[in-house]
Parts: C-alpha cells; structure tokens; sequence
C-alpha cells in the first residue's frame, strides 16, 4: 500500500488530506494517472511530488510502504 498525503487545493478537491492506494510499484507520473482517473483534480501536474520526505521526479518510482507528497505552489503578496 501506498500513502498520499494531499495539501491545499488538492486536498479541498478530493476531499480527504490522504489517500491510500492498493499496489505495489509505479512511477510518480503512474500514481498522478491514477490519482486524476479516480479524482477530478486540477494542476497536479503543477504540484512537487515528495516520496519518503525527498523530493522526486515523475520517473522516480514507489513502492509498497513509501509516503508520496504532493504540494501544489505557494502564491502569495
């Protein structure tokens, strides 16, 4: 099993500050395909992705066990 854990918008469009998905090995750009044909969910394509508190790249991959962040820009005065 995998932890998402979403912030921010993400978190307001899904609903749930994390998810816990059923597999054992993908690829970030994988999970962000996942994640967009359960969810309508904008700009994660936009969001840094974190895997075990280091940041990662959509080729990075995950396995069973890891926490998966995403964390969508910051804007602000």
């Amino acid at each position: 099993m995998i932890k998402v854990l979403l912030f921010a918008h993400l978190q307001e469009e899904i609903g749930k500050t994390e998810l816990q998905i059923e597999s054992e090995n993908m690829t970030v750009e994988e999970l962000k395909a996942w994640i967009n044909s359960h969810y309508s969910v904008s700009h994660l394509d936009k969001a840094m992705t974190a895997i075990n508190e280091q940041y990662a790249t959509d080729v990075d991959s995950i396995q069973t066990g890891d926490v998966v962040a995403f964390i969508p820009p910051v804007s602000g005065g």
